[in-house]
């Protein structure tokens, strides 16, 4: 039995900011599909960014979310989407913590 694949958010505020997205012209609306089309991609493989070696992670995901592994996903335009995989016998989840441009990405991590 292979296991069904998910993708969600760490938390409503975060669902609710891409979901407000979708309602947007340009740029914004640009995000909203690059987003969308990483999702996609989380759905087929949960494994396709890159893993973030734990020396590198913020403390305050270690802290808010309680995570035990942490990746990237590149998007154009220099955006990126955090997240931590989940699994139990018959999911694997993909938790989206979030994402931002490449300035704030270098800012979380301290770069």
């Amino acid at each position: 039995m292979d296991k069904e694949i998910l993708v969600g958010f760490a938390d409503e505020k975060t669902k609710s900011a891409f979901l407000s997205l979708k309602e947007t012209k340009g740029a914004e609306q640009k995000l909203y599909e690059f987003l969308d089309r990483a999702f996609d991609d989380l759905k087929k493989d949960p494994f396709c960014g890159v893993k973030i070696p734990k020396k590198l992670w913020p403390k305050e995901y270690v802290k808010k979310y309680g995570i035990d592994n942490l990746w990237k996903y590149d998007l154009p335009n220099a955006w990126r989407i955090t997240y931590t995989v989940r699994a139990d016998q018959v999911t694997i989840l993909s938790v989206v913590l979030e994402w931002f441009d490449h300035k704030e990405y270098e800012r979380r991590f301290k770069y």
